[in-house]
């Protein structure tokens, strides 16, 4: 099985190809450039180097949201081209469960954080010791409620602890570690933002379970609302 893994959920542009559970080819970018700019070269690159014919992937997985409204539409205009192209299903993955299986094996509970302005994050709530279990699915919430559930979640439990990842965490830090009661940790550079290669090792699994969408039904999941489409809300009100 040979799966194409896409990241544009961030600033993060990472693409991947997996095939039965291997790494063949990762290429991840996160220096100034759009992805607009990056995605297609980047693809091209993993697919040459890598000898892959595009026609013997067996599905394409896409970070399917949240995060920038503008990387999502970018990812998904490309997802949705390759595929149609080459007539293979999508695999949705949640990005806050791409991040969160960066972290396979860690102990205690893991928690994305990307930043969405205005004290907000997007973030979920996972234990990933196997496959990735849900506590908390994913969705827009203020940092300083975060902390707060977190802390009233683990009150019963002295084992508890958390490591946090994401492009948040340089953001937030200092709020977690004043009000977080539990211990916790932050993500090492290896492994704290999006990974092409963690979107395409989770959707291997989701394909076998046979979690995928025709390219025609896959849009992405934004979660709230654009900021172009808030400001128009309010001044509406």
């Amino acid at each position: 099985m040979k799966i194409l893994g896409i990241e544009s959920s961030g600033m993060v542009a990472s693409v991947a190809i997996i095939q039965d559970d291997v790494i063949i080819s990762e290429y991840t970018m996160n220096h100034k450039k759009t992805h607009s700019e990056t995605l297609l070269p980047m693809i091209d690159e993993i697919v040459k180097t890598s000898e892959t014919r595009l026609e013997d992937l067996d599905a394409i997985a896409i970070a399917a949201g949240p995060g920038s409204f503008t990387g999502l539409r970018i990812g998904a205009a490309t997802a949705k081209g390759l595929a149609l192209a080459l007539e293979k299903p999508i695999i949705p993955v949640k990005t806050c469960e791409g991040m969160a299986f960066n972290l396979w094996g860690a102990e205690g509970l893991v928690c994305p954080i990307m930043d969405a302005r205005r004290n907000q994050v997007y973030t979920g709530i996972y234990r990933v010791q196997g496959n990735v279990e849900v506590i908390m699915d994913q969705t827009p919430m203020d940092i300083h409620e975060l902390v707060e559930k977190l802390n009233s979640m683990t009150s019963d439990d002295p084992q508890a602890s958390v490591t946090f990842l994401g492009d948040g965490v340089p953001i937030y830090k200092d709020v977690i570690w004043e009000e977080i009661g539990i211990p916790c940790k932050m993500a090492p550079g290896s492994m704290n933002r999006q990974r092409g290669a963690s979107v395409a090792a989770l959707g291997e699994i989701l394909y076998k379970e046979k979690k995928y969408v025709l390219a025609d039904d896959f849009a992405p999941e934004y979660l709230r609302k654009s900021q172009a489409e808030r400001v128009r809300s309010e001044k509406n009100q």
